[in-house]
């Protein structure tokens, strides 16, 4: 019986969340596996993987042929690193010792590359929330410049039709005021 090492896909329309499972290759992509080694999750950022590195390395040491996806995966957790250190320790190369400091110091610097992405990702979310509020701020002025600007307009046209009115009264009043004078005028001169 040939196994594979492949997804199965979970979760819901839009939202895919996938096993990784040992399985015959026969087998339906959802349906029935040998044994389940772990999960992966796809929409976080980075993608979350929680495996079994142990029954994983194991699998891979007895010749369960993983697919390209799920070898890119066991290939990032370093189970083929620990497979080739197996080989190394077994050739004579160096102790297992060495081959576990080997690869504690491979996920020390994985550990720390995933929390430099991490880093730098929170860096860029704060950098795009700033620069949206520094647009939002040059947006705001813009605007509140332009108010300033109708709201001067309309009180100097304001001003205008008042100094017209105002002019046009004063002219009014003056029209009045000789015809007003011209009438005790007309009076003295009946008397």
């Amino acid at each position: 019986m040939a196994t594979k090492i492949r997804l199965q896909r979970r979760g819901k329309k839009g939202y895919a969340f996938y096993s990784i499972v040992v399985a015959d290759e026969k087998a339906p992509r959802d349906g029935r596996f040998i044994e389940k080694l772990g999960t992966y999750n796809p929409n976080t950022d980075p993608a979350t993987v929680d495996l079994n590195f142990e029954r994983a390395l194991y699998w891979v040491n007895v010749g369960a042929q993983p697919t390209d996806t799920a070898r890119n995966i066991l290939s990032r957790e370093g189970v083929y690193l620990m497979k080739h250190l197996q080989g190394g320790i077994k050739k004579g190369a160096f102790d297992e010792a060495a081959a576990q400091a080997k690869f504690d110091a491979w996920k020390q610097a994985k550990e720390s590359e995933l929390k430099a992405i991490a880093v730098k990702g929170e860096q860029a979310k704060r950098d795009a929330k700033k620069a949206a509020l520094e647009a939002e701020k040059k947006v705001n002025e813009t605007i509140a410049a332009k108010v300033a600007e109708k709201k001067a307009a309309a009180a100097l046209k304001a001003a205008e039709e008042a100094a017209a009115k105002a002019a046009e009264e004063a002219a009014a009043a003056a029209a009045e005021a000789p015809a007003v004078e011209a009438a005790p005028a007309a009076e003295a001169t009946e008397a």
